[in-house]
C-alpha cells in the first residue's frame, strides 16, 4: 500500500469513527469515501494499518478503531489548523471583550471553549512572575483596619483587610500608600519581598508599626497572585461522552480535580510548528488520563500560561485544535499591554 493511500485511509478510519462512535469496515469505507479502489483492496489496506498498530479491532466486530497511534499519525498529518468561521469569530470577539477583570476573561474564556468544542476547557492563570505593580491602594475601614488593594498590570487584582496594630486617620494612610506606590509602583511582583523592607526602613517612626503590617499584607498578596492555579468548565460533558471511558471516567474527573496533575501536564506540553500541543491517550505521563486527550496553547506576551481542552481520544482533532488557537488568540489580545 502506498504512502499517501495509507494516510488516506486512516483518515477516513478516524473521520467516520469520530463522527459515528461505530467501529468501522471497508465496505462503509467505499460507500462513504471517494477512495477509488474496490473493497477487497481496503480490506487488505485495513489490514496492513492493523499490523503497523494505527487501527484495531476493539472485540469480535468486523470494523476497525484508531489506536492512539493512528490517532497520533492522524494528528501529525494535519499540515496548518482551519481557521474559524466569521461567525464563530465575532462570537468569541464578543464575548470575551465584554468582561470585567482577568477573572471574569478566564471564567468566559472556559465557558466559551467548552461550547464551542463539547469537551472541558481549562485554562492557567497567567504566570505573574513577570507582572508588575501597577496599584496600590490603602482604605481606612476603622481605625486599626485598612484594606490592601494589590493590582498587577495583567489585570489580577488581590485585596485583604490588615490589622494594622496602631491607631490611623485618613490622611496617615494616604501618605502612607503615596510612599508604597512610589517606591513600588512597576516593580515585579516576584521582587516585591526584596523591595518593602527599604519603604518601611523610609517610613517616619510614628507610623513604622502599620507600615511594617501594610508591607506584609502586600507580600502575602504578592504570594497569592502568583499561585499556580486554573479555571475549568464543561465537566458534563465528561459524563455524557461516558462511553467514550470504557475503563471508567473516575480516574479523568480525579485529575481535573487533582488541579496540580492538570497543570503540570499543561506545563510540560511543548506547541507544534502549528501552534497547538496535543497529548493523546496513553502519551499522557498520568495514567488516570490513558484514555483522554489534550490539545492546548500558550497565551499572553510570553506564551508560559497554557488554555486548551480535554476529552476522550476519540475527539474532532481539527475542528478543536483550530478552537483552542483562536481563543488563545483573543485571549492574548485582550490581555496585551
Amino acid at each position: 500500500m502506498s504512502e499517501p493511500r495509507k494516510l488516506e485511509v486512516l483518515r477516513a478510519i478516524v473521520e467516520d469513527y469520530v463522527h459515528s462512535r461505530e467501529p468501522v469496515g471497508s465496505k462503509a469505507l467505499v460507500e462513504r469515501h471517494h477512495l477509488g479502489v474496490s473493497s477487497a483492496t481496503i480490506r487488505n489496506d485495513m489490514a496492513a494499518l492493523e499490523d503497523e498498530g494505527l487501527i484495531t479491532a476493539p472485540h469480535t466486530s468486523a470494523g476497525r478503531i484508531p489506536t492512539d497511534k493512528g490517532y497520533r499519525l492522524f494528528v501529525d498529518q494535519i499540515s496548518a489548523v482551519k481557521p474559524l468561521s466569521a461567525p464563530e469569530r465575532r462570537a468569541i470577539q464578543t464575548l470575551l471583550e465584554g468582561a470585567d477583570d482577568l477573572d471574569d476573561v478566564l471564567d468566559r474564556t472556559v465557558r466559551l471553549l467548552s461550547q464551542l468544542t463539547n469537551q472541558v476547557a481549562v485554562v492557567q492563570y497567567p504566570h505573574l512572575s513577570r507582572a508588575l505593580v501597577r496599584h496600590i491602594e490603602f482604605v481606612l475601614l476603622a481605625p486599626r483596619k485598612v484594606l490592601v488593594v494589590l493590582i498587577a498590570n495583567s489585570g489580577k487584582v488581590e485585596q485583604r483587610v490588615i490589622d494594622v496594630g496602631q491607631d490611623l486617620g485618613d490622611e496617615t494612610v494616604a501618605a502612607l500608600r503615596t510612599r508604597f506606590l512610589g517606591a513600588l509602583g512597576g516593580t515585579r511582583l516576584s521582587h516585591l519581598a526584596q523591595a518593602l523592607p527599604a519603604v518601611v526602613a523610609a517610613t517616619p517612626h510614628a507610623q513604622r508599626q502599620a507600615a511594617h503590617a501594610l508591607a506584609l499584607g502586600l507580600e502575602g498578596l504578592a504570594q497569592s497572585s502568583r499561585e499556580d492555579r486554573m479555571v475549568m468548565a464543561g465537566t458534563a460533558n465528561l459524563a455524557r461522552s461516558n462511553v467514550d471511558f470504557p475503563l471508567s471516567i473516575g480516574p479523568v474527573l480525579e485529575a481535573l480535580e487533582e488541579q496540580v496533575v492538570m497543570l503540570r501536564l499543561l506545563s510540560e506540553m511543548a506547541q507544534d510548528h502549528r501552534g497547538v500541543a496535543v497529548s493523546i491517550g496513553r502519551e499522557n505521563p498520568y495514567d488516570g488520563l490513558a484514555e483522554a486527550s489534550v490539545v492546548a496553547t500558550g497565551y499572553g506576551p510570553d506564551s508560559a500560561a497554557k488554555v486548551g481542552i480535554l476529552g476522550p481520544t476519540r475527539m474532532d482533532y481539527p475542528t478543536t485544535m483550530a478552537a483552542v488557537r483562536a481563543v488563545a488568540r483573543y485571549l492574548s489580545r485582550i490581555l496585551g499591554p
